[in-house]
């Protein structure tokens, strides 16, 4: 009965251990900063629990919805094919952007991918809707060449199989070149 009642003590100890405080100080400059750390004469801070809603699978839905943007969260459990990205857009060129007939239709379009793309996944780049260069592991592409006149870019997110998983919203690009001879 003792080795019982010291067993839950112990777990009990441990288990209050494991809960952590968040201290609020302010600094010189009237910064809030929020830490775990008691030194620099913080303040305790009382946390509301947390509220947990599970979401429901809508019925027939397989795979997760796609995301223009910005990628749902799903579970990272081992064997998953597939994990999403927090963040998947074109970082540049800018929507709306201009390319200048200084560039002679050359354009580098860099994706902003986050966390980083997985060892299995590709991106691919479409323009005008059709697919301009095939899937790569890498965040950056070239487009050379293009004619004067206005284009739309988005890029694709593929997963180990080869399947799409996230389209970036589209980006409206702009080439202004001399015509040639």
């Amino acid at each position: 009965m003792k080795k019982a009642l010291l067993v839950i003590i112990g777990l009990l100890v441990a288990s209050s251990a494991l809960a952590t405080t968040i201290y609020r100080t302010v600094d010189s400059q009237g910064n809030v900063i929020f830490t775990d750390s008691p030194g620099g004469g913080g303040e305790p801070v009382e946390l509301a629990p947390l509220t947990v809603v599970p979401s429901r699978e809508l019925p027939g839905s397989a795979e997760p919805p796609r995301v223009e943007g910005v990628a749902p969260r799903a579970s990272a459990s081992p064997g998953q094919p597939f994990m999403p990205y927090d963040v998947f857009r074109i970082a540049s060129p800018a929507n709306g952007a201009e390319l200048a007939a200084s560039h002679a239709g050359n354009v580098q379009v860099e994706l902003t991918i986050e966390p980083e793309l997985r060892p299995d996944h590709q991106a691919r780049l479409l323009v005008n809707g059709r697919v301009s260069q095939t899937a790569m592991h890498t965040a950056v592409f070239m487009l050379t060449d293009l004619d004067r006149g206005q284009y739309v870019i988005q890029a694709e997110l593929l997963d180990g199989s080869g399947e799409i998983r996230h389209r970036t919203q589209p980006v409206t690009l702009h080439v202004r070149r001399s015509p040639a001879g």
